[in-house]
């Protein structure tokens, strides 16, 4: 495998803004001439759509149910010219290579299992060994199971950015998400580099999510506030960095993917127990509560 590549994984609960964050991050590593590739690790396949100006894309286990290719082995599906790189992998904005790895049949099977899947057709197709610079995975983050795990258990990627809003749920999720890091960093896997703060739902409140950071042993390497430039990028289906670079939230997406791509700091977090994350429970509902009283005052 290439060794140079910078292999960043983004984890987080469903609707955190993962892959808001994880394309506009690849739109400036290509733009300043860094091969980029995204892979889109969420069944509803929509990771890399404002990367491609809202142009669906086949995903990788459809391709291969298509092709009737499900028992056969890696090296059969590849030696045997079962799939070509061009059936699963599109360019995106300056060139930045798109893939989705689906989800199975509804009530059928287990999405995790086809992310593992998809890296290891990517390996034997040799993208892996091609002139990559960054490959960036967006990962559902809401249960940590094997496949979805993928990542932190092989150590595929160089570190794991949660992104996370100061709600209970979303923060809930970061916390899980530490223990499966916590699991598995011990043995190889990825360590967690930092939490990305993706300002969503009904507070605004860096300091909590700084507070809940430092109680994992981590840090808060950078905060994306809740923009309208962000979702009238999205109605265009373009990434902000595409849409409206000179903005100011296009200036932080590029501080962000600057502090990530060179980020040296990583760590096995140590998670909240529940008599902690309770008590951060409190402090989120106590402060929605004044809030809303403020506003409604």
């Amino acid at each position: 495998m290439n060794e140079k590549i910078r292999q960043i994984a983004f984890y987080g609960k469903g609707g955190i803004g993962k892959s808001t964050i994880a394309s506009n991050l690849a739109a400036v590593y290509a733009e300043r001439g860094l091969n980029t590739m995204v892979i889109g690790c969420d069944p509803k396949s929509d990771c890399t759509r404002n990367l491609r100006g809202d142009v669906d894309i086949p995903t990788v286990l459809d391709v291969l149910r298509e092709k009737g290719a499900a028992k056969l082995g890696l090296s059969e599906l590849v030696g045997g010219k079962q799939v070509d790189m061009d059936e699963i992998v599109y360019k995106g904005y300056k060139g930045v290579l798109c893939v989705e790895a689906g989800g199975p049949e509804p009530a059928v099977g287990c999405a995790g299992r086809g992310v593992i899947v998809v890296v290891d057709l990517l390996k034997k197709l040799g993208l892996y060994d091609s002139n990559l610079d960054v490959i960036i995975y967006d990962v559902l983050g809401d249960v940590v199971c094997g496949g979805f795990g993928m990542p932190l258990r092989r150590g595929l990627a160089d570190d794991v950015f949660i992104v996370t809003s100061a709600d209970y749920l979303s923060i809930y999720a970061a916390n899980n998400i530490c223990k499966g890091i916590s699991r598995h960093a011990s043995r190889e896997g990825s360590p967690l580099g930092g939490i990305v703060y993706n300002v969503r739902g009904a507070i605004d409140d860096l300091a909590l999510v700084e507070e809940f950071s430092h109680s994992v042993n981590s840090k808060v390497i950078g905060a994306i506030p809740n923009d309208s430039t962000i979702m009238e990028s999205e109605i265009y289906a373009k990434t902000t960095i595409e849409h409206k670079p000179e903005s100011e939230i296009a200036g932080l997406f590029r501080d962000l993917a600057t502090a990530i791509y060179e980020n040296k700091e990583t760590v096995s977090p140590a998670p909240l127990s529940k008599e902690e994350l309770a008590r951060l429970a409190q402090q989120i509902r106590q402060k929605t509560r004044e809030k809303h009283l403020i506003g409604g005052g």
